[in-house]
């Protein structure tokens, strides 16, 4: 940095400001690049495990670079893997065709739609839709748009994806009228639970949200920082330019803002280990929730299912909140 200073010092102002405008460019272009990449998912790319600083240097300075190719996600498992029976389900949604599994109970408490994270698809919910039906519910596993068996290559981090929970609460209504509904979401589905719920009208007895984020612009901080990249221009670039790309403004998709007009049952589940979002997140959600509310940290956890890893707990938790009237 001194060296770029001192060679400011010598040249004409001309110089410096052509400097400036080609770095702006640059990082422009670059910001661009790596938000289409982000949310547009390719056929042969890598699968994300979302632990970018697990990264070699070399590959985290080649992702800076070039970016990341995200392979879709696709289901892996089916719900007969985790001793569920089920049928398959495919409705119209607002960005095209979406599928579900839908996983019956004998004597059904209500049912429970599940909805996945970033990068994920409905196969990465079976832990959850066991556990859900163990508890006595039935359960709707649901892929948005661009995952599993659902169309398109498209993801908004939660944005589009609200619509998606609508299309399927309404779907799930009109095939089984009068269930008692609780909507669950993982990251990127909390936040398109949260929008639906606000914004979009969506209407549920209950919801269970893990680990949402408080703000867009704070879970792509979290990224850069665990790539070891300064946050500051190149975070609030590609939430720029990734709102841009799909018409929504990146600066507004805001789950925190969301929650204020969220005034059913939630309950709020964290890990106290998690690096992408930080407790303080998780808790001003909580604060600003409208209705009856409950938060849960599994201290020795970080960003990944709850349940798989702590079953026991995780139950308990979660059936004492369903059981309240």
């Amino acid at each position: 940095m001194y060296l770029v200073f001192a060679w400011m010092r010598g040249r004409p102002l001309t110089s410096v400001a052509i400097l400036a405008l080609i770095a702006f460019v640059v990082l422009n272009l670059m910001a661009y690049r790596h938000a289409r990449a982000m949310t547009h998912f390719v056929p042969h790319g890598k699968p994300w495990r979302g632990k970018p600083e697990e990264m070699s240097l070399r590959t985290k300075l080649g992702t800076v670079f070039s970016g990341v190719a995200i392979a879709r996600p696709q289901d892996e498992a089916l719900p007969g893997d985790a001793g569920l029976t089920h049928e398959t389900h495919a409705f119209a949604g607002a960005g095209g065709q979406l599928e579900a599994w839908y996983v019956p109970h004998p004597e059904p408490r209500g049912m429970v739609l599940l909805f996945h994270g970033f990068t994920s698809c409905k196969a990465r919910l079976l832990p959850e839709a066991r556990a859900y039906h163990q508890l006595g519910y039935a359960c709707f596993l649901v892929d948005f748009r661009g995952s599993g068996g659902s169309e398109g290559n498209v993801t908004t981090i939660g944005y589009r994806e609200a619509d998606d929970v609508a299309r399927a609460v309404e779907y799930v209504k009109e095939k089984w009228p009068g269930k008692h509904l609780v909507l669950f979401g993982q990251s990127m589905g909390a936040a398109a639970i949260l929008r639906a719920v606000a914004e979009l009208d969506v209407q549920a007895d209950a919801v269970v949200l893990e680990c949402p984020f408080d703000r867009l612009l704070t879970t792509v901080k979290a990224r850069f920082g665990a790539v070891g990249i300064p946050t500051f221009p190149g975070a609030h670039l590609l939430v720029f330019w990734g709102g841009r790309q799909h018409g929504f403004d990146g600066f507004g998709h805001n789950p925190i803002d969301y929650a204020g007009k969220v005034t059913c049952p939630v309950l709020l589940l964290h890990g106290g280990r998690d690096p992408r979002v930080g407790r303080e997140h998780v808790e001003a959600i909580r604060d600003k929730l409208g209705g009856k509310k409950e938060m849960h940290v599994f201290d020795a956890l970080g960003h990944e299912s709850y349940v798989a890893r702590e079953p026991v707990e995780w139950k308990a938790r979660v059936g004492a909140f369903l059981a309240q009237p």
